[in-house]
């Protein structure tokens, strides 16, 4: 019985082991995943505002004509 008990204790020993494991992992992941949504949030919003910018210098384009010729350069057909 005693080497029973012994055995069941060792195990119960093990998975606390195990279970103390796997918080300190789900905590690193939990951090990790906080850090990588900041990062995708920051990104978001910084291709955002690019695309304004873009959107920006789109509409001060003209609509219509031939695109102005850059000074000093000819252009080879």
């Amino acid at each position: 019985m005693a080497h029973t008990l012994d055995d069941l204790a060792e195990r119960i020993d093990r998975l606390v082991l195990r279970h103390q494991e796997l918080q300190r992992a789900h905590a690193l992941m939990a951090q990790q995943l906080a850090s990588v949504t900041a990062e995708r949030d920051s990104l978001r919003s910084r291709l955002a505002a690019a695309r304004s910018r873009i959107d920006g210098l789109l509409a001060r384009l003209p609509a219509d004509g031939p695109a102005p010729a850059t000074p000093g350069r000819e252009d080879a057909a």
